[in-house]
């Protein structure tokens, strides 16, 4: 015993010195870590503290000491999870080696060596013990040198989670009654559950009201934004209607050119070019076009035998005319 209390104070002496007990010490075997807790609606937060006792050694069999409901709710209140659900909880971690249910509320000497701990795994915040007196839970491991620290997840933790439930009572509720459940089942009133039903149908109008506000804003800001571009970009888009209309036309109007132009050269095709002489203007053929030289002299010859005809006329009415003047 003399021996074992000497082994204590040697370790508590290392510890206040600010050296930790290593880890080749113990070479032959798995170190052997114990962590506990309450571990209601088990979280994250959890996985990660038993993950962080886990890796404390290369080599490590982490123990996980869960307070069963009467300690619990004796020291800490009452939770949501029974303890065989709670011990559950633990079995499926994958950082968990073993389970040790019904652990103690504050660990002694004696639970050390009935598990043969060799470190107790925890964060540094203190824990008040059963003595009402205010000292910390792991007060013994921390001067015994058995002492690792490990750090909680900001933002989760069980206290969290249930203040969110209560925060969001009514609508829980609302929830688990839509599911089949019957007021008596959630402990809720008659008046209690026309109240909720009421404060939550006047909730979901706000919702709505708001989904709908929060839409036409939108569309307000869109019709304020294609305004400012269209502002912004009018005269660019003007003056680029206006080039395009320009090129438009000029093209247009060259193809229509072209078009008349392509149609007097077509008919000038079927007609020799014309000229007219110096002297008689008469009409003088081109010689590459045979038929056009035949078709204009046959037109001279027959212009000038109808001014031999009108000769021919005339000169007969001037006989008549005078074989009547001498006439008696």
């Amino acid at each position: 015993m003399a021996e074992t209390d000497l082994d204590q104070n040697s370790s508590a002496k290392s510890m206040a010195n600010g050296e930790e007990v290593k880890q080749e010490e113990i070479t032959d075997r798995p170190v052997r870590v114990y962590a506990d807790g309450i571990y209601d609606l088990f979280h994250f937060g959890h996985a990660r503290s038993l993950e962080q006792a886990k890796k404390s050694f290369p080599n490590t069999y982490l123990l996980v000491g869960c307070c069963n409901d009467e300690v619990t709710h004796k020291y800490k209140g009452k939770t949501v999870m029974t303890d065989e659900e709670r011990y559950e909880s633990l079995r499926h971690c994958k950082w968990v080696d073993e389970v040790i249910p019904d652990a103690p509320w504050v660990i002694n000497q004696e639970f050390l060596d009935k598990h043969k701990i060799d470190y107790v795994a925890h964060d540094s915040l203190p824990y008040a013990d059963a003595s009402g007196a205010g000292n910390d839970v792991y007060e013994f491991v921390k001067k015994v040198g058995k002492f690792k620290e490990t750090k909680r997840t900001e933002g989760i933790s069980t206290s969290d989670i249930i203040m969110r439930i209560v925060k969001d009572y009514n609508e829980y509720v609302m929830r688990n009654l839509a599911r089949g459940y019957t007021r008596k089942e959630l402990g809720v009133s008659y008046v209690r559950e026309k109240r909720i039903m009421v404060n939550m149908g006047l909730k979901n109008l706000r919702n709505k009201v708001k989904e709908q506000q929060e839409k036409v804003n939108e569309k307000l800001n869109t019709v304020a934004k294609l305004q400012e571009e269209w502002v912004e970009n009018a005269d660019r888009w003007v003056a680029g209607f206006l080039e395009k209309f320009e090129e438009g036309c000029h093209s247009m109007g060259t193809a229509i050119k072209e078009k008349i132009r392509g149609s007097f050269t077509g008919q000038s095709g079927n007609f020799g070019l014309v000229q007219y002489d110096d002297y008689d203007y008469g009409y003088v053929v081109d010689d590459d076009d045979d038929d056009d030289d035949d078709e204009f002299e046959d037109a001279d010859e027959e212009e000038h035998d109808n001014e031999n005809d009108n000769e021919t006329e005339k000169e007969a009415d001037k006989e008549k005319k005078a074989n009547k003047e001498s006439t008696p």
